[in-house]
């Protein structure tokens, strides 16, 4: 109806809330998402991309940026995060590696960085931006988990604030807004926004909830009129739950001893990250412990660790459930400093074809026990955090296949394959041939704009 407006060129009333967000978050442009910010990664990937081109991207990015390569018929040059091994996660990355995958990869279109990290780690991106500016090169940020970044001067520098030409936001995530629900921002003149809308309206659906579309905004006008008070009080209840943690005899609190340290510029608070290899148990058994006999809800674990995200919603009483339970379920340990695993992460695996290529390759499905050295057509990642361990052409490794098996005993959810088990993995057939034939037959077309038939 003409009063509704049209997602698909909006010139009305969703023009004119999506003006008041890119007001709100410092941009020139916001584009309303109801196909989460999935949605928006992929569109912030296909806008500068043509199938060919290269984009340099952190090997620790989300799954839906993997999707958005394989979409495109981009070719990621992809750069190593900063790990730390004791926390078993990765970090972020250091701008030397930035500049210095620049060098290599001049012809690269954009650089795509975390901001932050799942973990709340954030690199020190107006650095990274300057460096890639430097270079003529835009940056792309996932700001999946900084919604609430710019409404506190104590949180870690937002995308915008921080000069990135697009960044793809949660509002549902630490907003406000309905699961869902998030904003696409661009600011600047290195690309244009007729041109992102038009990739928007490729991948966007043409019958948008109006609920979700009505939850973002009103999720902008809370942060606009109490955004500060309510982060703010976020912030300090998150360093008052820190404070309570640290006194846990057998738990290590992701902590700000970390500042400083390659690909760590700054740490949201609000993600208190707990590492438990202390107590002999793994994050997962933590997870399971606190939702079976406390009626708590982490928002993820991992073989080491779990996170809880203290958001706009949270209270002093349902932080003080958190400590409490942890406090309880450490002083049940009898022996601690007991560690039930001690493997660091698998090495990243070597990129042998491209995501796309290996997608629509001819493949075959093997045992996944038996798949060491063949090439992967297929993701593998625990969800959260949702970072793939292995993804569409890469060699699979035996460090891979061990760290996957330890995550299923574990139970970690674990997706990406057609096999919902991951007992079974699509390869790709007589890989090295396939590989060979691939890469030959895009030299020989210069474009990737069409699924390759293979016999």
């Amino acid at each position: 109806m003409e009063d509704l407006d049209n997602i698909c060129n909006p010139v009305s009333v969703i023009k004119k809330a999506e003006q008041l967000a890119a007001q709100l978050f410092h941009a020139d442009n916001a584009f309303f998402l109801v196909n989460g910010t999935t949605n928006g990664i992929q569109s912030m990937i296909m806008s500068v991309c043509e199938p060919g081109d290269k984009i340099i991207i952190p090997r620790n990015a989300h799954k839906s940026a993997i999707g958005g390569i394989i979409l495109s018929g981009a070719e990621p040059i992809y750069i190593d995060p900063e790990i730390d091994d004791f926390m078993g996660i990765a970090m972020g990355v250091t701008p030397e590696t930035v500049a210095q995958a620049l060098k290599n990869y001049p012809e690269a279109k954009a650089v795509f960085v975390i901001n932050p990290t799942y973990y709340g780690i954030a690199s020190e991106l107006q650095t990274i931006v300057n460096i890639a500016h430097a270079f003529g090169k835009p940056v792309l940020v996932d700001e999946a988990h900084g919604a609430h970044l710019q409404f506190d001067a104590r949180m870690p520098l937002s995308a915008m604030d921080a000069g990135a030409d697009m960044a793809a936001i949660s509002i549902h995530k630490l907003g406000g807004s309905l699961t869902q629900s998030s904003i696409l921002l661009h600011q600047g003149n290195l690309l244009n926004p007729q041109r992102i809308k038009a990739v928007l309206n490729l991948t966007q659906t043409t019958s948008p909830s109006y609920i979700l579309l009505a939850s973002l905004d009103i999720a902008r006008k809370q942060l606009a009129e109490k955004g500060e008070e309510l982060i703010a009080g976020t912030y300090d209840l998150a360093m008052w739950a820190r404070a309570q943690i640290r006194k846990i005899e057998g738990l290590y609190l992701l902590d700000e001893e970390i500042l400083g340290q390659p690909g760590c510029c700054a740490q949201d608070p609000t993600k208190i990250v707990v590492n438990v290899r202390g107590l002999g148990l793994s994050g997962y058994e933590v997870e399971n412990i606190l939702r079976r006999d406390y009626h708590l809800q982490v928002e993820l674990s991992d073989l080491f660790n779990i996170l809880a995200l203290i958001s706009l919603g949270d209270d002093r009483e349902s932080l003080r459930k958190l400590v409490n339970a942890l406090q309880k379920i450490a002083d049940g340990r009898s022996v601690k400093n007991v560690v039930k695993y001690s493997l660091p992460l698998p090495t990243l695996p070597e990129l042998i074809v491209s995501p796309r290529n290996a997608f629509y390759a001819e493949t075959r499905m093997i045992s996944f026990d038996e798949a060491e050295g063949e090439i992967s057509a297929e993701m593998i990642m625990a969800y959260p955090p949702g970072i793939p361990l292995i993804c569409p052409g890469e060699r699979i490794t035996h460090e891979i296949i061990d760290y996957v098996n330890i995550l299923r005993k574990e139970k970690a959810e674990l997706q990406g394959t057609e096999d919902p088990t991951v007992k079974e993995i699509k390869v790709l057939s007589n890989h090295l041939l396939v590989a060979q034939k691939i890469e030959a037959e895009d030299k020989q077309n210069q474009v990737m704009n069409y699924p390759l038939s293979l016999a």
